[in-house]
């Protein structure tokens, strides 16, 4: 890293003027959970320069018990002073690292690590940013025992100022603290469903921000004596939890994406990009959406974004082109809508921009835009205007990921095996599980 030493120096300093006695070193693990040690005063400096070992073995699609001895190596550019954890006597900084080899070489199983070789690619092709904003949606409840809602509120509702509402503001605080921008909060369409929107920022430091901010939302509400849950879809019968994804390229301060002439005020790139992503769509969604209950969401209806189209206005397609308005150049984007916010924000943002590339590389055509409501199409008007959806499980997700080169060279050979493997285990776990659902329906009548 250039400027490694001053950049040293600068967190030493800060350190030392907020008085800060611990730190936090944060880094995930294949499936996206968060990992955490902490270092006193005197070790920090060893751990800034040098890295801290740890045993790979023990975390999630690392290493081999004979090969597990790994280094934790801080990244200085993710310091910040936590808004929690201290007192006015000391403070807690944290900061995010990245698992290198005993020899200095970055570990094949780090997911920061997949999406950097991602972004080198984009680098190579003249991209110098890939720019991310994602929105956020989780649901407030009274405990982790049972989905039990605080209000019944919908979208950008005014609720009474109850336990859910506080921690929204409390949550935006804390964040902004961390230097994490955000842009808007507000009450979404479930009964006590939230979101917080960040400010785009480049790809790793928004996947950083994605930890981080499940992280406070959490936390925060567990000091108030609630629940927050990024789970996709809690309850039944009602909208699930998403984490669209706001997304454009950058040359330089020039936005990839944008061209004046187009009717679409869209670019070649952008066209080939989202061409891309709808192809690779079916390949990349166990990644984007890993989990079981992540298919839960992603069904007809619920605003849920299942069928594989484009449009600008319409919400029931899988990317959305917010509207161009003159002067906002800069801000020409699209929003890649199936992803939930449960996911590996590491390795969702590498499988998307991979996709994105391949079809920026091999010029990939875009179809025509689809603004009609599909979910009111039948399903021999969806076959006839070529309209396919997205897998219905995780199995049938896998399948595509399996035989996917754009996932493998995403995820890279060691962490695409470990991740497929652990969702088999998931799907293998949940299809042998005899739900509540079987027992009411079927034990009474067979």
């Amino acid at each position: 890293m250039p400027n490694i030493d001053k950049k040293i120096e600068a967190v030493l300093k800060k350190s030392k003027d907020n008085k800060v006695k611990f730190w936090r070193l944060w880094f995930t693990d294949v499936l996206g959970f968060l990992k955490s040690f902490s270092i006193t005063e005197s070790e920090f400096v060893e751990a800034i320069t040098d890295g801290m070992g740890f045993d790979g073995s023990s975390i999630e699609g690392y290493a081999r018990i004979e090969e597990s001895d790994l280094v934790a190596r801080p990244d200085p550019d993710t310091f910040t002073i936590m808004p929690f954890g201290g007192n006015d006597d000391f403070k807690v900084g944290m900061m995010f690292c990245d698992a290198m080899n005993p020899d200095g070489s970055p570990h094949e199983g780090c997911p920061r690590n997949a999406l950097r070789k991602m972004l080198k690619k984009a680098n190579d092709m003249g991209f110098t940013h890939y720019y991310l904003g994602p929105e956020m949606e989780f649901f407030v409840f009274k405990s982790s025992r049972k989905p039990e809602i605080l209000d019944e509120g919908g979208y950008f509702d005014m609720t009474t100022r109850d336990a859910a509402f506080d921690l929204r503001r409390d949550s935006s605080l804390a964040l902004e603290s961390m230097g994490i921008q955000v842009e808007y909060t507000h009450h979404e369409v479930a009964p006590s469903q939230h979101e917080i929107d960040m400010k785009y920022k480049d790809a790793i430091k928004m996947a950083d921000q994605v930890m981080a901010c499940r992280m406070v939302v959490k936390e925060i509400a567990q000091k108030a004596g609630i629940f927050a849950t990024f789970m996709p879809k809690p309850l039944f019968g009602q909208n699930g939890s998403g984490m669209h994804v706001h997304q454009s390229l950058f040359k330089g301060e020039k936005n990839a994406f944008f061209d004046a002439k187009d009717k679409y005020n869209l670019s070649k790139v952008a066209k080939h990009f989202m061409a891309g992503l709808l192809k690779h769509s079916k390949e990349i969604v166990a990644v984007v959406a890993q989990w079981v209950n992540s298919y839960k969401r992603l069904v007809p209806g619920y605003e849920a974004p299942v069928y594989i189209s484009w449009a600008r206005r319409n919400r029931s397609t899988l990317i959305r082109v917010p509207m161009y308005k003159p002067g906002k150049e800069m801000s020409t984007r699209i929003e890649f809508r199936c992803p939930d916010p449960a996911c590996n924000p590491y390795l969702a943002f590498a499988v998307m921009l991979a996709a994105g590339l391949k079809g920026i590389k091999e010029r990939y055509d875009l179809p025509e835009p689809m603004e009609e409501d599909i979910f009111e199409m039948s399903a021999k008007e969806r076959k006839e205007r070529g309209i396919e959806s997205l897998p219905g499980d995780l199995d049938i997700a896998l399948n595509y990921a399996r035989n996917s080169e754009v996932v493998k060279e995403a995820l890279g050979e060691h962490i695409f095996n470990k991740f497929i493997e652990n969702k088999e285990i998931e799907w293998d776990r949940y299809r042998v599980h005899v739900t509540k659902y079987e027992i009411d329906r079927y034990m009474p009548i067979l």
